[in-house]
């Protein structure tokens, strides 16, 4: 005799699915700012603003906060932590005083021309073929999770990437 399924149970598996995906999504990112770290010792993060500096040229930290949806405070301290690192280097804008540019040092280059493409890079490009009404519908549907797990407050910058930011910076885990 074939049994059928309530609506209970199948409830239950829609939402196994449901979080089977998020802890894909959750794990993919891991995984892959696991291999950033391994492969460069940085973060994907520190790679963006390494890649807007490159891209940019004389940008000042002001300018990288917009261009990467972060806080002048975070991209400071990412800078703090390239600098130290002797990856990026910072002077002070010949014609305004007021203003500091960040410049990359040859070793940062070095690093971008073996880096790996960052995750967000391959979203992007793959995001950016789909049909409009599949965007919207990705959009919609992650904007409604979020507000499911009372998450749509929570400050969060559009960086594929686990834990802080620039959490490999200093060559520890912490």
């Amino acid at each position: 005799m074939l049994v059928s399924a309530t609506k209970g149970e199948i409830l239950l598996g829609r939402i196994d699915e449901v979080l089977v995906a998020l802890r894909r999504v959750i794990r993919a990112t891991d995984l892959h700012s696991r291999h950033l770290a391994k492969t460069t010792g940085l973060t994907a993060p520190q790679i963006l603003l390494l890649q807007t500096i490159r891209d940019r040229g004389q940008v000042t930290i002001g300018e990288l906060a917009t261009d990467i949806s972060l806080s002048q405070a975070t991209v400071t301290t990412i800078l703090d932590r390239l600098e130290k690192r002797c990856l990026v280097y910072r002077k002070r804008s010949s014609t305004d005083k007021r203003k500091v540019h960040a410049h990359l040092t040859p070793d940062a280059q070095e690093v971008l021309k073996s880096a790996p493409i960052p995750l967000q890079e391959q979203f992007t490009r793959q995001f950016g073929e789909l049909q409009e009404w599949e965007q919207t519908m990705i959009i919609s549907s992650l904007q409604r999770i979020a507000k499911m797990m009372d998450a749509e407050h929570i400050d969060a910058s559009p960086v594929l990437d686990l834990g802080l930011l620039d959490r490999f910076g200093t060559g520890t885990d912490g």
